[in-house]
């Protein structure tokens, strides 16, 4: 491989001569060329000079950015002597051969020099312009030898500088900007992306402040204007700050604070339970619900409003749920209309089908009759079922009753041999029908509709009656 030496001066930077020893020369604006030309107008590899026979041959590599010669493009190759000039953007390199080396001087084309001049001098015209190239050559000597004749195409030249040019491009020094992780394969790793990094940022104190300001008004608004954290204000109930019912239903009065019902250390249903278990109530629900995944919230809904009564709401919930359009499923089990859409009677082909009250139920209850050991289980429904009607509720206006006004036999059975079992099933309407609220007398449920907690009570431990009215005198203090 045949080495050619280079001597570089630089007249437009403070710089002491240098010498290159190179198989090439590679001229432009990239760092990896041996003689870099830092201008916008200077390609990143623009041309390149190589040794060969006893002479120096000049290379145009960018064809759309030619290296002009005395003032001539070079397109393909030329031979250089001693006192040639070269122009590569705003650069003149001035050519010099010695006996083994080429000499380079390079000088930078500030601009032109501006002289005044008047406009109507007879001398003033463009009959003796001078190109810059002549001007350029101006006072240079003559080439001392001969002008080669420039080489024929070679394709082994041609792949000499596709590997210059390439190995160039590849040869990129460490960067702080210069990605480090998830970098493309190939050559599209070189195809940089615009960045953020430059991008003005917005001052992090900004947020920080703007963080601490929406944080001091949100406590503020917390413990002072607690409604505005809310979908919709809370139940009148709600917001009182003293029991009004006696015996109490709740072991504390709310006061239309948030954190009674929600609160991190406990669920929502959780607190319901935990407030809601006072003297004349304790917050207890149903095994058939439990099961189904029905809790306090499920039937009392809250944030409808300051009018809104979620007790009185919880008895529109039955009818609404327990449907045949209502394709949802509880834990897995579906629901329909019961009693097909009318009053549910409590034996079905001779067999009882109410389920009776348990254990825990029927001692609530306190009513003085026990279950022996040779009942069976429809003789002891039977035995509860009528115990609780009997000598236990009032008579309404239209039935039959004892001579105190209680419920008997006759109440609900014409004839008694063979025993009338068909009366019974008209007249539970009776009884059974809308819903009077005892505190304000105000309708809950109309006299027309049946109201299906008188059967299915859901609060076994409320010692309030769904209707006190109906219960005799001996019998109120046992709903």
């Amino acid at each position: 491989m045949t080495q050619n030496r280079y001597i570089i001066i630089r007249e437009d930077l403070v710089q002491d001569p240098v010498t290159i020893i190179t198989e090439g020369l590679l001229i432009g604006r990239l760092l990896e060329c041996e003689l870099l030309l830092n201008h916008p107008a200077v390609s990143r590899a623009q041309a390149g000079i190589k040794g060969r026979g006893g002479n120096y041959y000049l290379f145009g590599l960018r064809p759309s950015n030619p290296v002009k010669l005395n003032g001539k493009p070079v397109e393909e190759n030329e031979a250089l002597a001693s006192g040639d000039i070269l122009e590569v953007g705003p650069f003149l390199l001035e050519l010099d051969r010695t006996d083994d080396a080429l000499v380079i001087k390079v000088s930078l084309i500030i601009g032109t020099t501006v002289e005044t001049a008047s406009v109507s001098s007879p001398n003033l015209g463009t009959q003796k312009l001078v190109l810059p190239s002549a001007l350029a050559g101006e006072g240079k000597r003559a080439p001392k030898a001969p002008r080669a004749a420039p080489l024929p195409g070679d394709k082994a030249l041609d792949f000499f500088w596709d590997k210059r040019i390439r190995e160039a491009g590849k040869m990129v020094r460490p960067s702080p900007l210069f990605p480090k992780s998830q970098r493309r394969s190939g050559k599209a790793q070189f195809n940089w992306t615009p960045t953020t990094d430059l991008i003005s940022r917005w001052p992090l104190s900004f947020f920080l402040w703007g963080a601490v300001v929406v944080g001091l008004l949100s406590v503020a608004a917390a413990f002072s204007y607690t409604n505005a954290f809310a979908p919709a204000p809370v139940s009148l109930v709600h917001t009182r700050s003293q029991l009004q019912m006696s015996p109490a239903i709740a072991a504390q009065a709310n006061g239309n604070a948030c954190t009674t019902c929600h609160s991190f250390s406990g669920s929502m249903e959780a607190n319901c339970s935990s407030c809601h278990t006072a003297e004349g109530f304790v917050a207890t629900v149903i095994e058939p619900h439990t099961a189904a995944g029905v809790g306090c919230v499920s039937c009392h809904a809250e944030h409808r409003g300051a009018n809104f009564k979620p007790g009185e709401a919880a008895l529109g919930t039955c009818t609404g749920c327990h449907n045949d359009a209502n394709s949802d499923t509880y834990n897995g089990r579906g629901v329909a209309t019961p009693h097909g859409g009318t009053f549910g009677y409590p034996v079905v082909a001779g067999k009882w089908k109410w389920k009776g009250l348990n254990e825990t139920e029927w001692s609530l209850k306190q009513i003085p009759v026990e279950r022996l050991a040779v009942d069976t289980d429809d003789t002891w429904r039977s035995k509860q079922f009528h115990a609780l009607h009997l000598e236990r509720v009032r008579t309404v206006p239209g039935q039959r009753g004892n001579a105190e006004g209680q419920l008997s036999c006759s109440s609900c059975h014409n004839t008694f041999n063979p025993i009338d079992r068909q009366t019974p099933r008209t007249t539970c309407a009776g009884c059974h029908n809308g819903r009077i609220d005892p505190s304000s007398n105000r309708i809950v449920i109309a006299s027309d509709k049946p109201n299906c907690t008188s059967c299915h009570v859901q609060h076994i431990k409320d010692k309030r009656h769904w209707n006190p009215s109906l219960l005799a005198l001996h019998a109120e203090a046992r709903p």
